[in-house]
């Protein structure tokens, strides 16, 4: 593993440890030639996913890009980081159980949707916001009158 402060390719692991309740090796390392420590996470995969974009595009599925776009809905909230974890591995699972090498982007967005429904409510609808293209503040009403009774997520709003 090349070390993040130096690049050099010698470092060492110090210490392993299971996380994410078995799910995910967790490695502190340091590397010998700059002192630096740092902490890998080694998941399994079980395949490669391809996401299709709504515009047909396809590219490679980023964990780190989930991750960040779960962190960001949930910004200034109050949440356990290993909830998120496990929400975001959770998606993941779900993706490359499916036995489909492709996942379309919508497929992605109500996954997030379910999963942040059950975390926070405000980042529900601060991704609600992105997901389902709200246009005016009569779609913020809709999707607080849905958490309020529970109802089913809609597909999100295409453009016309």
């Amino acid at each position: 593993m090349r070390c993040p402060y130096c690049q050099s390719e010698d470092t060492q692991v110090k210490d392993s440890r299971p996380a994410e309740d078995g799910a995910v090796i967790r490695r502190r390392r340091v590397c010998p030639d700059c002192g630096g420590r740092f902490t890998t996470f080694e998941r399994v995969q079980l395949r490669d996913l391809t996401v299709v974009k709504k515009s047909g595009r396809k590219v490679a599925f980023d964990r780190d890009k989930l991750m960040r776009s779960v962190e960001i809905a949930l910004r200034k909230r109050q949440v356990d980081p290993e909830r998120v974890e496990r929400a975001v591995s959770g998606i993941v699972r779900q993706l490359e159980s499916s036995g489909e090498p492709e996942v379309s982007s919508d497929e992605i967005g109500r996954l997030v949707m379910d999963a942040l429904k059950g975390i926070d409510d405000i980042a529900y609808i601060r991704f609600a916001s992105v997901y389902r293209n709200f246009r005016e503040a009569r779609d913020f009403h809709d999707v607080i009158d849905e958490i309020t009774a529970g109802d089913v997520i809609p597909e999100p709003i295409k453009d016309e």
